[in-house]
């Protein structure tokens, strides 16, 4: 069953942000993952989780979960957490589809 990844984004440092964009994707290729989707949040309808603010999402696609786990915890994506953290506060999350 193929997976989407979703991040909810909150950019902090758009230095950080563009050195870890620049990174990210070839990490998620050498997983089987794509990036299908980025933009921008032009409006939030509702909040009914009391959702931290977010400007920007990401989707990304996997053939499997086991894929999208793989690459979440591989030692390549874990290489670019600490550039990460300082461009941004994600939530990251895996749909069935």
């Amino acid at each position: 069953m193929a997976i989407k990844v979703i991040g909810l984004i909150e950019l902090t440092n758009s230095a950080a942000f563009e050195q870890y964009r620049s990174q990210v994707g070839q990490t998620v290729a050498q997983y089987k993952g794509s990036i299908e989707h980025r933009g921008v949040i032009t409006e939030v309808f509702w909040n009914e989780l009391a959702c931290k603010p977010f400007s920007a999402f990401v989707e990304l696609h996997f053939p499997s979960k086991e894929d999208a786990r793989a690459w979440a915890h591989s030692p390549e994506y874990q290489s670019l957490v600490a550039i990460r953290n300082q461009a941004m506060n994600l939530t990251l999350f895996g749909v069935a589809i």
